[in-house]
């Protein structure tokens, strides 16, 4: 750190920053893709695909690598979302997420759990399983979302 980077540095707390991805798709249902943590916290839970910003990344560059590390896929649209900053939302630390949305297209091929996910899978949005951390809040945001589009 040079002298200038220390001048500018306050006794404040940093919060964590991550990224989530609510992945969509319209089959004979809408349907809304998930990882199985293999790892904790929430080791067998079902988050989004998601995790931490990278300090030389813009959030949707976070996204956009997240994305593709947990499933393989290349994220097409990345539509930003909302916010998530509860305190106590992740037992790591403070931590506030940006959700992300994307559609997914069949172009962008079958998602495959890579990385830090034990497994993945297609949820129907009336049937989502134990969710790890404030997920089961976001999907119920995005489902509202979802609803209240116009047809």
């Amino acid at each position: 750190m040079d002298h200038n980077a220390r001048q500018y540095t306050y006794p404040y707390p940093r919060p964590m920053v991550t990224v989530d991805v609510a992945v969509l798709r319209v089959h004979s249902v809408p349907e809304i893709l998930l990882v199985e943590r293999k790892d904790h916290p929430f080791r067998d839970m079902w988050p989004l695909p998601g995790g931490f910003m990278e300090m030389d990344e813009t959030l949707e560059e976070a996204a956009r690598r997240e994305l593709k590390e947990e499933t393989g896929l290349t994220a097409g649209e990345l539509i930003r979302f909302d916010t998530y900053d509860e305190p106590g939302r992740d037992p790591r630390g403070r931590t506030i997420t940006q959700v992300f949305v994307m559609i997914w297209k069949k172009e962008m091929g079958e998602p495959e759990a890579a990385s830090d996910a034990r497994s993945l899978a297609w949820f129907d949005l009336t049937s989502i399983p134990e969710m790890a951390f404030d997920h089961a809040v976001i999907i119920r945001d995005v489902i509202e979302l979802i609803k209240s589009s116009p047809k």
